[in-house]
């Protein structure tokens, strides 16, 4: 079976995402929209591109910068830089493009400028205000559960616990040897120490005779 599959467009430029919009728009598709991190992405992004598609016939998926990471989860994050972020996410058959989100750009700009048809969010992205507040640019909001046992987050922490770990061990390991030699060295000086100090006695009883 031939794989039709096109890679979705990278635009750089939120403002860039309108040409794209009245596109399809003009061919009369409903548009789907949904944003985030997809930090080492995994099969809970991709499922969840998945089923966000199918409340649509195009998927825009907006993605934070590296910046804009870095402003809201602290500066270990992202682990994989926008650029790999964004063109991994072209890979996945669900999604038509991906939009750049920049730290500085007007709260709610990408869904303000696309006005999907249907917006799709996590259960942690919005209060039930926020998400009552979205109706006004979006013909509806569609909740999500994540779509994958362990989040990103927890991989990384496993990660860094892993790394932690083995890095103390072989720390401990070094150091034990360390204090060996350390010993060993002490244990030399002392015995080169006392020979020294039984010749000198040695001498001195010679001279007393």
């Amino acid at each position: 079976m031939a794989d039709h599959h096109q890679p979705a467009k990278i635009i750089f430029e939120d403002k860039e995402v309108l040409p794209v919009v009245k596109k399809y728009r003009k061919e009369g598709k409903s548009i789907v929209l949904t944003q985030g991190v997809f930090d080492l992405v995994h099969i809970g992004h991709a499922r969840y591109c998945q089923e966000a598609k199918k409340y649509g016939d195009v998927l825009i998926v907006g993605v934070d910068s590296d910046e804009k990471v870095r402003h809201r989860k602290g500066p270990d994050r992202p682990i994989v830089p926008q650029e790999e972020r964004l063109e991994m996410l072209t890979y996945l058959r669900a999604v038509d493009a991906v939009v750049l989100k920049e730290l500085n750009a007007v709260k709610l700009n990408l869904i303000k400028l696309v006005q999907p048809d249907v917006l799709v969010a996590t259960r942690d992205t919005y209060t039930d205000q926020q998400l009552e507040d979205l109706k006004e640019f979006c013909g509806r909001v569609v909740v999500l559960d994540p779509m994958a046992t362990t989040s990103t987050s927890a991989k990384i922490r496993r990660l860094q616990i892993g790394a932690a770990k083995k890095i103390g061990e072989t720390l401990s390991n070094k150091l034990i040897v360390t204090i060996e030699e350390v010993l060993k060295e002490l244990k030399g000086e002392s015995a080169e120490e006392e020979g020294s100090e039984s010749k000198a006695s040695r001498k001195k009883a010679k001279l007393h005779v």
